[in-house]
């Protein structure tokens, strides 16, 4: 007697092997677009100039979404700004502690901003790692040098 299956055929979807569509029907290709949103974009670039002067209007008699979309158009937000402080220069891995006390007394008085602080430190942190991978390199070369002066006891 053969086994029955629990799902019901009539309701549950049926698996292609993980593929989104059947065999031969790639889908949309790269880059195709809305026809909906060319036809929308063509017509707003036919009024472009139109809607901005009606959106500046608006922004001047006080609609502060009006204001806003103004706002966000002609100053976009910034992502990343450059951080304009004076750090001590590092020399030696001794220099570290000195560079992030500026950078905590920089965040303090308001100079730079938390987000900059956690930038610097990371970019610190990189510096360390690097000032430790070197001195360790040294180091085993050290070690190697002299594991190379003694004898072996193989020998």
């Amino acid at each position: 007697m053969a086994t029955e299956s629990c799902r019901n055929e009539a309701t549950t979807p049926r698996r292609r092997g993980g593929r989104p569509f059947a065999s031969g029907n790639p889908g949309r290709p790269r880059g195709a677009r809305n026809k909906t949103t060319v036809a929308c974009e063509a017509l707003l670039d036919a009024e472009a100039k139109a809607v901005t002067a009606k959106a500046i209007k608006l922004a001047k008699g006080g609609d502060t979404v009006a204001l806003r979309l103004v706002m966000d158009r002609i100053i976009p937000p910034r992502r990343e700004r450059p951080i304009s402080i004076t750090l001590p220069p590092i020399q030696t891995m001794s220099d570290l502690p000195g560079v992030l006390i500026r950078i905590f007394e920089a965040l303090a008085i308001g100079q730079i901003l938390p987000g900059d602080a956690s930038t610097l430190v990371s970019a610190l942190s990189a510096i360390r790692q690097a000032y430790e991978t070197c001195e360790l390199a040294e180091r085993l070369t050290a070690v190697e040098a002299r594991i190379g002066e003694f004898p072996s006891h193989a020998e």
